[in-house]
């Protein structure tokens, strides 16, 4: 009787053991919240045509990694008013923004709507392009030159901000609309052309094309232009109601950025595949050359994918509103969390 009790109790602990096992195992995979008989239907909103910012996305769709969350995910383009207002209004359960973009939303009644969960690159890898050898290699030597601007408020106060830090003339640069497709081809047939870009895409296809260039980035003129860009936007409700979901959709994720991360031409060829827009046909080399620059951008010098660091947040916000930017300031800390990264 005595050896019968010892191995029931036996039996017991090891039943207590596997009970405590699988219960740090859903801490550490949030999709095991979903129930396996269930498949929750997600809509995530791009920013733009598919390119190698969204990669990790088609990845982890690819490989089974938001089916195997109990996702049934669609990448969908964005509607006329934009990926933001598409994720507020609850068409999409998430999109793909930047923060800069968000700081409208932020300051009207979008914001309580929408809230960012993951940064998807981990620094801002925008700058100014011009063609090699005109004088536009720092910001001073775009006076009396010409830049394409988008005509955002925004977009033009940090344009004259690093002109003007680099002891430059702003009101020496002329502006005119930017309608450029193809950047490489504009400064090589306008080489007094200096063109805002993102340089794992633009400057890769410039490259590519054999044309030289110039180039420097905003956060190395300034740190408080080191803003996140682009960043995964949630919808309130769906943080709210459903936060299984959004831990589980980031969780199948962030796999498929690391896996971006660590295998660039893998994972190139996926985005490639994947597309069904039919905009990367005919740009294959672009894609898996951009791809390298860009995987060492997704996790960098943080220590996990997604993470967004408190103080660069807020301190691009303070800065616009110093700059009478927003109209009003941004509290400290509002419209990120890190709370649902794996």
């Amino acid at each position: 009787m005595k050896k019968y009790i010892a191995a029931l109790v036996s039996v017991f602990l090891l039943l207590a053991l596997a009970s405590c096992v699988k219960d740090a195992g859903n801490k550490e995979d949030p999709s095991a919240a979903i129930p396996e008989d269930e498949t929750r239907k997600v809509t995530v909103c791009l920013d733009w045509t598919p390119n190698t910012n969204h990669t990790g996305l088609f990845v982890a769709q690819a490989r089974g990694y938001y089916a195997d969350a109990g996702l049934d995910v669609t990448l969908v383009q964005p509607p006329e008013n934009g990926a933001v207002q598409a994720c507020a209004a609850g068409q999409a359960e998430f999109a793909v923004d930047f923060q800069d973009g968000l700081a409208a939303a932020f300051t009207s009644e979008v914001a309580e709507k929408i809230t960012v969960v993951a940064a998807i690159e981990q620094h801002n890898t925008s700058g100014v392009m011009s063609l090699a050898g005109q004088g536009m290699n720092r910001p001073a030597g775009l006076a009396g030159k010409t830049y394409l601007s988008w005509d955002s408020p925004i977009e033009l106060a940090m344009m004259k901000h690093v002109v003007e830090a680099d002891g430059g003339d702003w009101s020496k640069v002329t502006v005119i609309p930017n309608v450029v497709t193809d950047e490489a081809a504009d400064v090589t047939a306008y080489p007094d052309h200096a063109i805002w870009v993102y340089a794992g895409w633009s400057l890769v296809n410039a490259d590519l094309k054999g044309v030289d260039t110039d180039f420097f980035y905003f956060r190395d003129i300034d740190p408080v232009f080191d803003y996140y860009t682009p960043v995964i936007v949630a919808n309130a409700d769906l943080i709210r109601n459903e936060p299984d979901v959004v831990r589980a959709f980031l969780f199948a994720t962030s796999k498929g950025y690391t896996d971006a991360a660590n295998e660039p031409d893998a994972a190139a060829k996926i985005l490639v595949e994947s597309d069904d827009t039919g905009s990367l046909i005919g740009s294959e080399e672009l894609v898996t050359a951009s791809q390298q620059i860009l995987s060492a951008t997704y996790i960098d010098d943080a220590e996990k994918w997604g993470v967004i660091d408190a103080d660069r947040w807020n301190a691009f916000y303070k800065w616009l509103a110093d700059n009478g930017l927003t109209e009003t300031a941004i509290p400290e800390n509002f419209g990120f969390t890190n709370e649902f990264l794996p």
